[in-house]
């Protein structure tokens, strides 16, 4: 093997090992902020405030946005793993706390019209045992 030789082989060598290295260097750097899944639970957030869930399902929506605080936390630690899992976590409990205030508002619509048709009994019974 001659001089020339042996500085193409080294070269190639050396192109294949900073080719490596950069492949290697690609896998480990971080990945993108989850900035999808963080609006999510900021639209699902804002969502359950405008149903009133802060008084009708306050830990749900406490949770919510301590998750969010979480998953931005995560992202600034460049933790875009953690913060998406954050963040879907607190997408998850905004709306778990928009369906229990919607349970709630709905329950206590329901007792209303309860009471509501037991005072029309009420009434039809004591205007039929006086007509008789």
């Amino acid at each position: 093997m001659n001089g020339i030789q042996s500085r193409h082989i080294l070269r190639l060598c050396g192109a294949a090992g900073m080719t490596g290295i950069l492949a290697l260097t690609a896998c480990a750097s971080v990945p993108p902020p989850p900035t999808e899944a963080l609006q999510s639970a900021q639209q699902a957030i804002a969502i359950a405030e405008q149903a009133n869930a802060g008084r009708y399902a306050p830990g749900e929506l406490g949770e919510a946005r301590a998750e969010l605080t979480s998953a931005n936390a995560a992202v600034t630690d460049q933790h875009m793993v953690v913060a998406e899992r954050f963040a879907n976590e607190s997408r998850a409990e905004a709306q778990l706390a928009f369906a229990r205030t919607a349970y709630v508002k709905a329950q206590a619509i329901n007792d209303d019209m309860t009471r509501s048709n037991g005072v029309l009994i009420e009434e039809m019974q004591r205007n039929s045992g006086g007509k008789q």
